[in-house]
Formats: C-alpha cells, structure tokens, sequence
C-alpha cells in the first residue's frame, strides 16, 4: 500500500513508513525523462517512483514535470540526483522534492554533508526562498518550521568501503535510511557483473544486520519481484523491483516474439 494522501501536504507518508519493521515498501526505478511515463506509473499503485538523475538523462527541466506528474497518483517520488552537491540539492528542494537517495556515500562525513545541504539552519545550511513549488509557491505557512523534518535522506552504500563504514554511515542524525547498489558493489569488489556472487551476497547481508542493530531502515534494488520478496523476507524494508526502461524493452520484445513464433 503507497502512503497515505493525507490533508497534510507536509506529511511525508514514505518517512513515516520507513520507521514501520513491518514495511514493504515495492517501487520503480524512472529512467525515461517522460512526465507521461511518470504520471502512468504513480497510478499503478507503486508505494515510490525513483526519478533517476545519476544515470538516466534527467535535469532540473525533466525532473519538475515528472514531480508535477507523480502528484496526481500518490506514489512518493525520491530522486537521485548526479552528486551529493549542497548547490544541486538545494535547487531540488525548491522544485519539491523531499525524499532523496544521495549516491555514492562513503563515510560518516559524507553522510553529514547530504544532511546538512536539505536542512535549514542551524541544523543545515539550505538556502531559503519565500515562493518554491516545495512550499506550495508560499502558500505553507508553516514550511520553514516542519521542512528539516519530513525531508527524507537515504544515503546509497555502492562499494566496498561504504560497506565497511556503514555503521558509521547509518548512526549520523538525519540519515533516514540506507540502500544497496549490488551492482556497484560487486563492481567495487572485484565481481563486476556478478551481484549474485556469494562474497557480495555476504556484505549485504552484513550492512543488513549492522544497519538492523542501529535501527537503521535498509533499501535494496532488487533484480526482480522473487529477490523482492526474499529481501523483505529478511528484513529489508524497501526494494526497486524493476526499472522503467528495461521493462519495456522487455516486454515489447516478448511481444514480437509471441508474433514471430506464429510464422
């Protein structure tokens, strides 16, 4: 179930459902920088959408439409964005987005920063706008009081070093959540291309555990709706099950087939 489309605009429903042990949180990865695409898939009842920035051909330009998109189903959109840069997030944050997945986190330090750039002072150092799509273009009263916390944080553990630290990573004040690139991860780790290695296998059950002893939510891209279910299983509570793009191109193809079959 997405969260909840309360009449608190403020009220970040994904945050608050982190904090549930029992979450099952499936969503999407957004490769294709298409507002329609969005809008299609924040009605197909995903609890979050992930608006690639890092790796698909998303700027400000592509991501506000995609944001506008989202709102009229309900699934939470978290961005990533290119690089954990005080200046990009800020920029983010006016154009609405709260829930963020910094990429390429390797240390305590880090993290804080990520933290710090979506907070305002004194416990940040985030710009402040008096008109932003983030506060309702000025129409939130109460915006500059409640932002820092209902901003949502997830910092992405992607090698092996992050790995080692993410118990540091994860007990930094702010840091809601952290989430396993096994892709990356493997890569770092001499397996590049083999996720499913049993050395790769063993660091992410053990970011799990350490991250599980802090009380810190973990998050998974998943390499389909089985390993979804076996990560929730073991106690992750969010997972990408898929991505836009490649589903597409994989069910077109089966598509064709089943028509090239017949000849």
């Amino acid at each position: 179930m997405k969260q909840d489309q309360n009449t608190d605009p403020l009220h970040n429903g994904f945050k608050a459902r982190l904090r549930d042990r029992g979450a099952r949180m499936a969503g999407l990865w957004l490769q294709i920088p298409s507002s329609i695409t969005a809008e299609a898939l924040a009605y197909s009842d995903f609890d979050w959408l992930l608006i690639d920035a890092e790796h698909a051909p998303n700027e400000l330009h592509t991501l506000l439409p995609q944001l506008q998109a989202i709102a009229a189903g309900g699934s939470e959109p978290i961005v990533r964005p290119s690089w954990n840069d005080f200046v990009l997030l800020k920029r983010l944050l006016d154009i609405g987005v709260r829930s963020f997945l910094i990429p390429f986190v390797q240390n305590a330090d880090e993290a804080r920063q990520a933290v710090r750039a979506v907070r305002y002072p004194p416990d940040g150092i985030r710009g402040i706008a008096s008109c932003h799509r983030g506060n309702r273009y000025g129409h939130m009263p109460d915006y500059l009081k409640r932002a820092n916390e209902e901003v949502c944080v997830i910092v992405q553990i992607e090698t092996r070093t992050a790995a080692e630290n993410v118990s540091d990573i994860a007990s930094v004040p702010g840091v809601d959540a952290v989430f396993v690139g096994p892709s990356d991860l493997s890569a770092s780790m001499g397996h590049i291309g083999n996720p499913s290695h049993p050395e790769v296998q063993s660091v992410i059950d053990g970011v799990l555990a350490q991250c599980g002893a802090l009380g810190t939510p973990v998050g998974i891209y998943a390499s389909g709706p089985d390993d979804a279910r076996a990560r929730f299983d073991a106690g992750f509570r969010f997972a990408s099950i898929g991505a836009d793009l490649s589903t597409m191109i994989k069910a077109c193809e089966k598509l064709l087939q089943t028509v090239r079959d017949r000849k």
